[in-house]
């Protein structure tokens, strides 16, 4: 609907508030005549999940239900209104199968949803999903997948493994503001099947969080986070006294991140955005958390010119296009992780350790409700890493930017298609190639540095494609077909996966 220029939609760093969305819903409403018999039906669908804003706090008793509609129409497991306060619940169930090349695996989970708002500016929520995976070649690494990464306790005979998701926060809101304490994905910037700058591939994490809109045009975010840096703190851990698992309390290297962003609005549709990232260890430094420093002069000042002393920075910047041109949303981000704008585009002493996103689509192609697509990533060598391995940008050994790492490119299209409401067609194709990645010591003193995609180690091309259809509300019927071709380099051979998926979910 953005795309289209029905709706200003600001989702350039998610999570986003259940509120805004319900919002930009209603301006829908008062649009109807623009949109198409599809869509009109989707609309009305969609308002029966996003009713929070109708809730008004009062005084009254607090009244609960248990498996009944709400005011809206949706069916809930528990509800409990009153009193100032608005508590939904809703179970999590999903189950499903994944075979492919020999293997066979089947995923099933549980859980709870649990949201709701405490007077006019409190807001909370909490996800828990509990996932079990039995079969044959059960994946408990997730590396070179855009999955999103897990922390698993696999079977001794590794045939099943169990592992949990958690997602939820609290946050006060008001006019112009939002404050929030939570753990989640947080994501930056815009992708198809991987984002440069912060993804979902990493396991969720917690973090503060301040969004301010400073001006109509002018919106500012904070984030400070926690993050697990996988490393063990040798002078730190301490032997217990005891002989039961070792003998021995294991302290972690504690690690952080502090980022802070801006985003210009000079005219309608046309989005553009900067920031900046720091990745730091050891202690909790009392200067990143100033949402207003400039985090590459402060720690600078600070690591008296010492790189084993410093921490790990990168700055970022994108621009979003849509409907500037009718029905197209066009899209460049760019992540630097080091560069040297004095010899920029010197072949010999640069250090252009960058990576960039250029991306487009355009919808109601020919159908209403086609969207074709095309994007680019390329991401230079060692991108991600620092000389520090407790500052690499990652966070429980999962990278937190694009999956595919550094020294690696992706060209991929795609066509999405909703031909009736709630059914979702996906077609994908995509092209990934894929370099070494190089040591230490090429990375900070080769000259001029190793070219990209050296040490080219494989070349994957894979078609995927997915049909969803949503039941009713948060219950989705899924499908998915995914052929994969890999010619691996180092091994000399080239083979073909094939997996495909038949399940269900609910509340996800």
């Amino acid at each position: 609907m953005a795309q289209k220029g029905l709706i200003v939609y600001n989702d350039n760093i998610r999570p986003i508030p259940r509120i805004y969305i319900e919002n930009c819903l209603d301006t829908l409403l008062t649009k109807q005549s623009q949109l198409t018999p599809v869509e009109r039906k989707e609309l009305n669908f969609y308002k029966q999940e996003f009713s929070d804003e109708s809730f008004q706090p009062s005084m009254q008793l607090i009244q609960t239900k248990f498996l009944k509609k709400d005011t809206a129409n949706r069916w809930r497991m528990f509800t409990a209104s009153g009193n100032n306060t608005l508590i939904r619940i809703d179970p999590i169930l999903s189950a499903g199968t994944i075979p492919g090349n020999g293997s066979n695996v089947i995923q099933a989970s549980n859980g709870l949803n649990i949201y709701g708002y405490l007077g006019k500016h409190w807001g909370f929520y909490l996800s828990y999903n509990d996932i079990t995976e039995r079969g044959t070649a059960i994946d408990s690494l997730k590396q070179n997948t855009p999955e999103t990464g897990i922390v698993t306790r696999v079977a001794l005979n590794h045939k099943s493994q169990n592992y949990q998701e958690l997602r939820g926060g609290i946050a006060y809101s008001w006019k112009n503001g939002v404050v929030s304490f939570g753990q989640d994905y947080l994501t930056w910037g815009y992708g198809e099947n991987g984002r440069i700058v912060l993804s979902d591939k990493a396991p969720t994490y917690p973090y503060l969080r301040f969004d301010y809109k400073l001006l109509p045009w002018l919106s500012f975010n904070f984030t400070h986070a926690w993050l697990n840096s996988n490393i063990i703190d040798s002078t730190a851990t301490y032997n217990t006294g005891v002989t039961a698992y070792g003998g021995q309390r294991i302290i972690y290297v504690s690690k952080y991140m502090s980022s802070h962003s801006i985003q210009i609005t000079p005219t309608k549709g046309l989005d553009i955005s900067f920031g900046e990232n720091v990745i730091f260890t050891d202690r909790l430094n009392i200067g990143y958390l100033n949402p207003i420093f400039i985090y590459a002069i402060y720690d600078n000042l600070i690591n008296n010119g010492n790189n084993n002393a410093g921490s790990n920075k990168q700055v970022f910047l994108q621009l979003s296009s849509r409907n500037q041109i009718r029905k197209t949303h066009l899209y460049a981000t760019l992540f630097i992780d080091e560069i040297r704008l004095s010899t920029i585009f010197d072949p010999v002493n640069s250090r252009n350790q960058l990576g960039f996103t250029l991306g487009g689509s355009v919808t109601d192609i020919g159908l209403p409700y086609l969207t074709l697509g095309m994007e680019y990533t390329r991401i230079n060598p060692f991108v991600y890493r620092n000389l520090l391995p407790a500052q690499n940008y990652t966070h429980d050994g999962y990278l937190m930017g694009d999956w595919m790492g550094n020294n690696a490119d992706r060209l991929l299209f795609t066509a999405k298609y909703t031909p009736l409401p709630r059914l979702k067609i996906l077609l994908r194709y995509q092209a990934m190639r894929k370099g070494g990645p190089g040591t230490i010591d090429q990375q900070y003193f080769q000259q001029p540095q190793p070219h990209f995609l050296f040490d080219l180690q494989s070349i994957r091309k894979e078609f995927y494609s997915k049909i969803s259809y949503e039941c009713t509300h948060k219950l989705y019927i899924n499908a998915y077909l995914q052929l994969q071709h890999t010619d691996d380099k180092i091994a000399g051979t080239t083979y073909t996966n094939k997996n495909y998926s038949l399940g269900f979910t609910y509340g996800l």
